[in-house]
């Protein structure tokens, strides 16, 4: 699951730094009155690959979500049919909900920086420039710088929670062997 989640979290991180490039690309908005068809076209794509990434980053969280609970569910089960301590189990739910946290953080980080794409849109009638004393644009690359470092550091903590719980697995497998072996059952 390392290798798997290391591939996806770093191609999540890419696409989020592409769509930040691309933002930083698009210029004035406002150029030609709002009706400068390379600007229209650079903000088109800014914002699909935008939504790619988040929809990506956002992926790789449920995926590592997903893993740990189902590694969490065959712990408990394997526990149970062997009579193994609950110290693995334990440790695994110590290991998952270590991560939400961060899933959440970083979810809601990008759901914000998304939200302040649409305020910083010129064509909207919403702005915060008022209520805030700072510019929509500027709020919204804030909140993309932020969301881009929070994501990357929250999937280095996730990548060390699946070492762990690689290492936890690997402990209820030994377990495993080391009772059927004593049982004289097979061990394959």
């Amino acid at each position: 699951m390392k290798r798997i989640f290391l591939t996806l979290a770093v191609l999540a991180n890419i696409a989020l730094l592409i769509a930040f490039v691309l933002g930083w690309q698009v210029g004035d908005p406002m150029t030609l009155g709002g009706r400068d068809p390379a600007v229209n076209i650079r903000i088109g794509t800014h914002l699909l690959v935008g939504l790619g990434a988040l929809t990506s980053a956002t992926m790789v969280h449920a995926l590592l979500l997903t893993y740990f609970m189902g590694t969490g569910r065959w712990i408990e089960e394997t526990s149970q049919a062997y009579s193994l301590s609950d110290r693995w189990y334990r440790q695994n739910q110590r290991a998952k909900y270590s991560i939400l946290p961060g899933i959440l953080i970083s979810f809601l980080m990008l759901v914000v920086t998304g939200s302040l794409g649409a305020v910083a849109d010129p064509a909207t009638a919403v702005s915060l420039e008022k209520s805030l004393g700072i510019n929509d644009s500027t709020l919204h690359f804030g909140a993309a710088v932020c969301a881009w470092i929070v994501n990357l550091v929250v999937n280095m903590t996730q990548y060390f929670a699946i070492a762990t719980n690689s290492a936890i697995v690997e402990g209820v497998l030994s377990d495993v062997r080391r009772i059927r072996v004593e049982k004289g059952l097979p061990v394959d």
